[in-house]
Protein backbone atom coordinates (compact mmCIF):
# COMPACT_ATOMS: atom_id res chain seq x y z
CA UNK A 1 0.00 0.00 0.00
CA UNK A 2 3.19 2.25 1.06
CA UNK A 3 4.64 1.37 -2.45
CA UNK A 4 1.27 2.75 -4.55
CA UNK A 5 0.92 5.90 -2.65
CA UNK A 6 4.50 6.53 -2.92
CA UNK A 7 3.61 5.42 -6.75
CA UNK A 8 0.99 7.78 -7.14
CA UNK A 9 2.82 10.97 -5.05
CA UNK A 10 6.05 10.70 -7.38
CA UNK A 11 3.52 10.65 -10.61
CA UNK A 12 1.75 13.75 -9.07
CA UNK A 13 5.24 15.30 -8.47
CA UNK A 14 6.24 14.61 -11.87
CA UNK A 15 3.56 15.81 -13.37
CA UNK A 16 3.40 19.24 -11.42
CA UNK A 17 7.00 19.74 -12.33
CA UNK A 18 6.70 18.76 -16.11
CA UNK A 19 3.65 20.66 -16.90
CA UNK A 20 4.09 23.54 -15.35
CA UNK A 21 5.68 26.88 -16.89
CA UNK A 22 6.81 29.99 -15.99
CA UNK A 23 6.43 32.56 -18.28
CA UNK A 24 7.19 36.46 -18.21
CA UNK A 25 8.01 39.16 -20.56
CA UNK A 26 8.86 43.14 -20.60
CA UNK A 27 5.82 44.87 -21.32
CA UNK A 28 7.05 47.53 -20.23
CA UNK A 29 8.58 48.81 -23.47
CA UNK A 30 6.80 50.63 -25.88
CA UNK A 31 7.94 49.72 -29.43
CA UNK A 32 8.59 52.01 -31.75
CA UNK A 33 6.00 52.74 -34.70
CA UNK A 34 7.37 51.38 -38.07
CA UNK A 35 6.38 55.07 -39.43
CA UNK A 36 9.19 56.10 -37.34
CA UNK A 37 12.49 56.64 -38.93
CA UNK A 38 14.27 59.09 -37.75
CA UNK A 39 15.27 61.30 -34.65
CA UNK A 40 16.86 64.61 -34.02
CA UNK A 41 19.03 65.50 -30.91
CA UNK A 42 18.64 69.53 -30.67
CA UNK A 43 21.98 70.60 -28.79
CA UNK A 44 20.83 70.80 -25.25
CA UNK A 45 21.23 74.24 -23.48
CA UNK A 46 22.51 74.40 -19.91
CA UNK A 47 19.99 77.17 -17.92
CA UNK A 48 21.21 75.97 -14.38
CA UNK A 49 22.30 78.86 -12.39
CA UNK A 50 25.82 77.07 -12.04
CA UNK A 51 27.15 75.97 -15.16
CA UNK A 52 28.96 72.57 -15.44
CA UNK A 53 30.49 73.12 -18.91
CA UNK A 54 31.13 69.89 -19.83
CA UNK A 55 27.15 68.66 -18.83
CA UNK A 56 25.34 69.85 -21.67
CA UNK A 57 27.65 69.09 -24.87
CA UNK A 58 28.34 65.61 -23.39
CA UNK A 59 24.60 64.41 -22.60
CA UNK A 60 24.11 65.75 -26.49
CA UNK A 61 26.31 63.10 -27.96
CA UNK A 62 25.95 60.60 -25.32
CA UNK A 63 21.99 60.68 -26.64
CA UNK A 64 22.77 60.42 -30.19
CA UNK A 65 25.20 57.56 -29.25
CA UNK A 66 22.53 55.66 -26.97
CA UNK A 67 19.80 55.86 -29.72
CA UNK A 68 21.66 54.72 -32.72
CA UNK A 69 23.26 51.86 -30.67
CA UNK A 70 19.82 51.22 -29.03
CA UNK A 71 17.14 51.41 -31.66
CA UNK A 72 16.90 51.24 -35.28
CA UNK A 73 16.13 54.94 -36.26
CA UNK A 74 18.58 56.85 -38.08
CA UNK A 75 19.97 60.44 -36.80
CA UNK A 76 19.11 63.31 -38.84
CA UNK A 77 19.20 67.52 -38.37
CA UNK A 78 16.85 68.17 -40.48
CA UNK A 79 13.49 70.20 -39.11
CA UNK A 80 11.34 66.95 -40.43
CA UNK A 81 13.08 63.96 -37.77
CA UNK A 82 9.76 61.92 -36.64
CA UNK A 83 11.42 62.45 -33.49
CA UNK A 84 12.39 65.45 -32.10
CA UNK A 85 14.34 65.95 -28.51
CA UNK A 86 15.68 68.64 -26.75
CA UNK A 87 15.70 70.31 -23.63
CA UNK A 88 18.05 71.60 -21.10
CA UNK A 89 19.78 71.39 -18.02
CA UNK A 90 17.36 73.14 -15.03
CA UNK A 91 18.87 72.48 -12.05
CA UNK A 92 22.77 72.07 -10.82
CA UNK A 93 23.36 73.31 -7.15
CA UNK A 94 24.56 71.41 -4.06
CA UNK A 95 23.12 70.94 -0.47
CA UNK A 96 24.48 70.19 2.83
CA UNK A 97 23.17 67.11 3.98
CA UNK A 98 25.25 66.04 7.23
CA UNK A 99 27.21 68.49 9.39
CA UNK A 100 29.48 67.62 12.12
CA UNK A 101 30.54 70.17 14.63
CA UNK A 102 30.65 73.34 12.19
CA UNK A 103 31.59 72.05 9.71
CA UNK A 104 29.97 70.01 6.27
CA UNK A 105 30.55 66.23 6.47
CA UNK A 106 28.31 65.68 3.32
CA UNK A 107 27.06 67.03 0.48
CA UNK A 108 24.44 66.54 -2.30
CA UNK A 109 24.64 67.59 -5.79
CA UNK A 110 21.19 68.27 -7.41
CA UNK A 111 21.21 67.75 -11.11
CA UNK A 112 18.03 68.66 -12.94
CA UNK A 113 17.16 68.15 -16.94
CA UNK A 114 13.95 69.33 -18.93
CA UNK A 115 12.81 67.35 -21.41
CA UNK A 116 11.23 68.53 -24.78
CA UNK A 117 9.97 65.90 -26.99
CA UNK A 118 8.05 65.58 -30.12
CA UNK A 119 6.61 63.38 -32.19
CA UNK A 120 6.03 64.85 -35.54
CA UNK A 121 4.23 62.08 -36.49
CA UNK A 122 1.36 62.32 -33.60
CA UNK A 123 1.11 65.35 -31.46
CA UNK A 124 -0.99 63.44 -29.41
CA UNK A 125 2.38 62.00 -28.20
CA UNK A 126 4.28 64.94 -27.44
CA UNK A 127 5.68 65.83 -23.68
CA UNK A 128 7.68 67.62 -21.65
CA UNK A 129 9.50 66.16 -18.15
CA UNK A 130 11.91 67.39 -15.79
CA UNK A 131 13.79 64.52 -14.19
CA UNK A 132 15.83 64.95 -11.22
CA UNK A 133 19.43 62.98 -10.06
CA UNK A 134 21.24 63.40 -7.28
CA UNK A 135 24.65 62.45 -6.12
CA UNK A 136 26.29 62.59 -2.67
CA UNK A 137 29.94 63.59 -1.87
CA UNK A 138 31.85 64.45 0.96
CA UNK A 139 31.74 67.83 2.55
CA UNK A 140 35.40 68.83 1.89
CA UNK A 141 35.31 68.98 -1.90
CA UNK A 142 34.01 72.01 -4.32
CA UNK A 143 31.14 71.65 -6.36
CA UNK A 144 33.93 72.22 -8.94
CA UNK A 145 36.18 69.58 -8.04
CA UNK A 146 32.89 67.11 -7.74
CA UNK A 147 31.94 68.81 -11.23
CA UNK A 148 34.46 66.91 -12.86
CA UNK A 149 34.81 63.62 -11.49
CA UNK A 150 31.36 63.05 -11.28
CA UNK A 151 30.33 64.27 -15.21
CA UNK A 152 30.53 61.07 -16.86
CA UNK A 153 28.11 59.09 -14.32
CA UNK A 154 25.81 61.76 -14.20
CA UNK A 155 25.78 62.09 -18.22
CA UNK A 156 25.49 58.63 -18.31
CA UNK A 157 22.53 58.47 -15.79
CA UNK A 158 20.65 61.18 -17.28
CA UNK A 159 20.99 59.86 -20.82
CA UNK A 160 19.55 56.79 -19.52
CA UNK A 161 16.56 58.33 -17.94
CA UNK A 162 16.05 60.45 -20.85
CA UNK A 163 15.82 57.20 -23.23
CA UNK A 164 13.83 55.91 -20.96
CA UNK A 165 11.59 58.31 -20.58
CA UNK A 166 11.00 58.34 -24.73
CA UNK A 167 11.30 55.17 -25.61
CA UNK A 168 9.28 52.93 -22.71
CA UNK A 169 6.41 52.87 -20.36
CA UNK A 170 7.88 54.24 -17.21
Amino acid sequence: MKSIVRFIFFICVFSLFNFATCKYGFKDVSPIPAEVKTFRVQTLQNRAQYVNTQLAPSLTEKLKQKIIGTTRLRQTNNDDAHYDISGYVSQYFTSTVSITGNTSTGNRLTVGFHLIFKNTLDDKKNFEADLVRTYDFNGSQTIADVGISLTPIMVSDLADEVFNKIFSNW
